[in-house]
């Protein structure tokens, strides 16, 4: 542990005095980098921990990083924010900064609250997700000089920090590994297009609908919003097309849950009459019946990332412009995308029109 009883044995050791030790320590630039080396290797060797508040005092600065949740949607589960939120957490651990995390309820009081840490820095830097494709928090926070990362990309990326997976190539893979178990109407269950992620994932597919040889135009797709709740409403209408889809490309795994409730309730099996795959690689997915295909995004190593990006930034060793990176999800396959079942869904249709023949045309 730290203090001055082990800050005068460094000073011994050294022959220096215990006030060019601590200033050494705490990175003051009138210590040469000569000195500075030899007093961390001594620290080392003496198994060294500073006191850190006593460190910030004498900086003047914080050192501690803000993660501001997702207000947008409270059904992002608890898995991805722990993995994200542990990821960034450990990492800092290593440079012995802290992270909080801020829950705002609305996009006043985000603003509001990026404000506040304007006046008082009692927060040196952010991370920001759920991005969307005009996000306004961009100019803000640079307008406020706060240094940030954003965990998605905008229409205002260039000259910001970001890390973002590749949402266009994975909704593009999907599309194509559907298309390859032998699937001709993929449908699309997609997010607003106000959220970047969505808009990129939305063209992902049209574009595997395109190279799978068949006409994105007549493809089903319908926008909901990210929820159990909106994904089953957006299953059953898709339900009600004549004739339906055999496949889903889920904009998330949250979304794909529902879909497969609303596929039970008509008396359907998902995976055997229609496939679904989702996105995020939840745990959820793999402990449901039958366990969710779905495309898995990096959390825990990026929560590393996006906390290393951001303390380069508060630190100024980088800039903006040099903490830009784009990663790749991986399909990770298990029970509801398999080869279209023969005979379906014309053998939904023949049924339909019996019923409606016997009820005088209409379904019941």
């Amino acid at each position: 542990m730290g203090g001055p009883a082990r800050l005068k044995v460094i000073a011994e050791r050294l022959n220096l005095s215990q006030s060019t030790v601590s200033r050494a320590l705490n990175d003051y630039q009138d210590i040469s980098d000569r000195t500075k080396r030899l007093v961390r290797e001594a620290a080392n060797e003496l198994g060294y921990q500073p006191n850190m508040h006593a460190r910030r005092l004498a900086l003047g600065k914080s050192e501690t990083l803000g993660y501001v949740m997702p207000w947008q949607d409270r059904q992002v589960t608890e898995s991805f924010l722990s993995e994200l939120m542990a990821g960034m957490a450990k990492a800092l651990a290593g440079y012995g900064w802290d992270l909080t995390v801020l829950v705002p309820h609305s996009v006043a009081e985000e603003l509001e609250l990026f404000q506040r840490i304007a006046r008082t820095r009692h927060i040196s830097g952010l991370v920001i997700s759920r991005t969307y494709s005009d996000d306004p928090r961009f100019r803000v926070l640079r307008d406020l000089q706060i240094p940030f990362v954003s965990h998605g990309r905008s229409n205002d990326s260039d000259e910001t920090a970001w890390l973002d997976v590749d949402n266009e190539r994975a909704f593009a893979e999907m599309t194509a590994h559907l298309a390859g178990l032998g699937h001709r109407r993929i449908a699309h269950i997609a997010g607003p297009e106000v959220y970047n992620f969505a808009r990129q994932r939305r063209a992902g597919w049209r574009r595997g609908i395109s190279e799978a040889g068949l006409d994105p135009d007549s493809a089903p797709l319908e926008e909901t919003e990210l929820s159990f709740e909106g994904g089953k409403a957006a299953m059953v209408r898709l339900l009600a097309l004549d004739p339906p889809p055999t496949a889903i490309c889920c904009v998330s795994d949250v979304v794909a849950i529902g879909a497969m409730q609303a596929i039970r309730d008509a008396g359907l099996v998902p995976g055997r009459e229609i496939s679904l795959v989702g996105y995020d690689g939840l745990e959820i997915g793999a402990w449901i019946e039958p366990p969710l295909t779905t495309m898995r995004q990096p959390q825990r190593s990026a929560g590393r990332q996006l906390a290393e990006m951001l303390i380069s930034l508060v630190e100024g060793t980088t800039g903006p412009a040099d903490n830009q990176e784009l990663v790749r999800a991986s399909l990770v396959r298990r029970g509801t995308a398999n080869p279209p079942v023969s005979g379906w869904p014309e053998s939904r249709q023949a049924v339909r029109q019996t019923t409606r023949a016997n009820s005088g045309g209409v379904d019941s």
